[in-house]
This record gives structure tokens, C-alpha cells and sequence, in this order.
């Protein structure tokens, strides 16, 4: 497929989505759970992404997302609340020590930065560790950040372990979209570039790599810092969905739930990351919730073993079975394109020609 008509295709079926997203919003009501679904799985679509980029691409097995997060959120929440807010949010801490407020675009942006730059500060010295110990050093880091802005003391800038609100929420399900697609897209091509095919090489063989001339610890920090900066900016727009922040809700579970997205939907697939970020979304937040009604009634039969926190065991066993079918998840290390499924039907046609018309020569 030639490159100029597969770019159409591309922008065709963007704007295709976009434009019914925008028919949604002006059929159904706002409240529908169908709104909270994209919108979540928006965000949770960026953030798998960001984290594939790491541990999929890379081969850095990285479990400090949640950290990255908060920063990005505390960030955003702090720089935009409004002037006329900032006295009865930060009711305990006279104000705050922040008196100003600057546009949505600038404060996710500056909370992508801040992130990144606390990932190059604290890749210094962890990214010399490989594997479990990494993980396990990236987990911490995560849970003492989480610690650290719960602190009464630093409370004139983070409100202790109080609310942050009052700050701008989304007003269309067509924000989170763009802006994922966005930094999805900026994800995509790093992935292609020189940049790219170099993390591939440091995941397959780093001794390889090496001796190819790759400098390890110079791209391993790259792609430790790129993936935290999207972190960051995840994690701002998960404020923006929730509009309200607490530390509290950034705990280790949040990136376990990110690494699950990232397996189910394929180590080294964009698209596997963001396909599985809607179904376990959907899954947690919407289809299984009957599950925890304890008197749900078919007819006159009364549905036995079903209360409060039966979906999560359902879920559970859903994953289990998702894990032991799909060993390299949903898409493995393909990705969905214009192209492959226009190979896919073209190569079908071909065999239904052939078997119609005999053997060919």
C-alpha cells in the first residue's frame, strides 16, 4: 500500500472516530457509563502505552507508573486552580504557596516535566540495576513519592494529605482522546525512529547493542525519562477525569492494574496496549458490575453466589483464562493497521480465486 494512501486511511479513521464521538455526546446523556469508559480507557490507554514503551520496547521492567502519575496530576491540580479557589481548597495551609493559575495545555505539559525530570534524577542510579531488582527499586520509588506528598509539612503546596478540587475538569469525551492520541502518536513515531530500533536492539541483546556502538546508559535513561514524561501526562488527565486528587488514590495496585493492561494486550503492541486499556475498563467499571448485586433475580430465580466484590473473582478468572489461551496477549507483537487487514482480505480473495479455478501453475 503505497505511503500517501495509507496516511488517508489513517486520518480517514481518526477523524471517522472522532466525528461519532462527538455524535455521542449529542444522543446520549452525560452521565451514561459508556462516556466513563472512553474517557477512562483514554487515559489508560496512554499510560500502557507509555509503560510498553519502557517494558516492551526497551526492556526495562519498570513498576513506578503510579509515581510518574501523581507527580503529573499534583502538578496539573496545583497550577490551575483558579486564584478565587486556592483559599478555601488549601483552607488548613493560608492559600497555599501557589498564587496563580495557568492554562490546561501548559500544566499537563509541565506535568510531563516534572515527572521526567524526577525519572532522569532517580534513572541515575537504579537504571544500573536489570530485571527484578529494577522493578522492585522503581515500586519504591513510587510508594515514597506517595508518602512524601501526604507530608503536613509540604502541605502549603500539596495540601498534606487533604483534597486537591476546584481545578478544570473535561468538558467532551473528545479531549482525552485528542490529547492521548497525541502523545500516542509522538510514542509511534520515537518507536520507528533510529531511537526506536535502538531500544529494540538494547531489549533483545544489550552485549549485542553494544557492541554495535549503542550507548546503553544513554538510551536506557531516554526511554526511562519519554516514558515518564507521558506518565506525567497521564496522570494529569486522570485528574481532570476524576477532578479530585489525593495521593492515597496512587497506590502500588494502580500500576499492577497498568503492567496487567500492558500483558493482556501484548508485550511490544501500541495498539494491543490501547485495544486492552478499553476492554479491561469496560470489563471493571461497567459490564461485570451486575456481578455485585446480591438480589439479582432472572424471573422468579434468584441468582445465588453474586455480592458485593463477586466481579473482581469473575474478572480475575476472565484475566487467568486471557493469560493461559493468549500467552503473548491479545496482539502479541502485532499491530493493527490499514494494511494488514487490507493484506489480510487480499490474500483470502487470492485463495477463493484460486480454489474456485482450480490449482494454480
Amino acid at each position: 500500500m503505497k505511503k500517501q494512501t495509507k496516511v488517508m486511511w489513517n486520518v480517514g479513521l481518526i477523524g471517522g472516530l472522532l466525528l461519532l464521538l462527538f455524535v455521542l455526546e449529542q444522543i446520549l446523556p452525560s452521565s451514561s457509563m459508556l462516556f466513563t469508559v472512553l474517557k477512562k480507557g483514554a487515559i489508560y490507554a496512554l499510560v500502557a502505552v507509555s509503560m510498553n514503551l519502557l517494558n516492551g520496547f526497551t526492556g526495562l521492567f519498570s513498576l513506578g507508573q503510579a509515581g510518574f502519575m501523581l507527580l503529573g496530576a499534583y502538578t496539573y491540580g496545583i497550577l490551575t486552580i483558579p486564584v478565587e479557589s486556592r483559599a478555601s481548597v488549601y483552607q488548613y495551609f493560608d492559600g497555599g504557596i501557589v498564587q496563580f493559575a495557568i492554562p490546561v495545555p501548559l500544566a499537563l505539559i509541565a506535568g510531563g516535566i516534572i515527572a521526567a525530570i524526577c525519572a532522569y534524577l532517580i534513572g541515575l542510579p537504579v537504571l544500573r540495576l536489570k530485571s527484578d531488582y529494577l522493578a522492585i527499586a522503581t515500586l519504591g520509588f513510587a510508594e515514597i513519592i506517595r508518602a512524601v506528598f501526604q507530608w503536613d509539612k509540604l502541605g502549603p503546596l500539596t495540601n498534606g494529605s487533604n483534597l486537591l478540587r476546584n481545578f478544570p475538569a473535561f468538558k467532551s469525551v473528545l479531549y482525552p482522546f485528542i490529547v492521548s492520541g497525541i502523545c500516542i502518536a509522538i510514542i509511534v513515531m520515537l518507536i520507528n525512529s533510529t531511537y526506536g530500533r535502538a531500544f529494540k536492539a538494547i531489549r533483545d541483546d544489550e552485549i549485542a547493542a553494544e557492541a554495535m556502538g549503542i550507548n546503553l546508559a544513554h538510551h536506557k535513561r531516554l526511554a526511562f525519562v519519554i516514558s515518564s514524561f507521558f506518565a506525567g501526562i497521564s496522570g494529569g488527565l486522570l485528574a481532570m477525569y476524576q477532578t479530585t486528587i489525593q495521593a492515597s488514590m496512587f497506590k502500588s495496585a494502580m500500576t499492577y492494574e497498568i503492567l496487567l493492561i500492558v500483558v493482556i494486550g501484548g508485550i511490544g503492541s501500541v495498539t494491543g496496549s490501547c485495544i486492552s486499556s478499553f476492554l479491561f475498563i469496560a470489563c471493571s467499571e461497567w459490564w461485570l458490575r451486575f456481578l455485585d448485586n446480591d438480589n439479582l433475580y432472572i424471573g422468579s430465580f434468584h441468582v445465588p453466589f453474586l455480592r458485593a466484590g463477586f466481579r473482581k473473582v469473575v474478572f480475575a478468572v476472565i484475566i487467568m483464562c486471557i493469560v493461559l489461551f493468549y500467552r503473548k496477549g491479545i496482539m502479541g507483537d502485532k499491530e493493527f493497521s490499514i494494511e494488514g487487514i487490507a493484506n489480510f482480505f487480499r490474500n483470502r480473495f487470492k485463495k477463493k480465486k484460486v480454489t474456485e479455478g482450480g490449482a494454480s501453475k
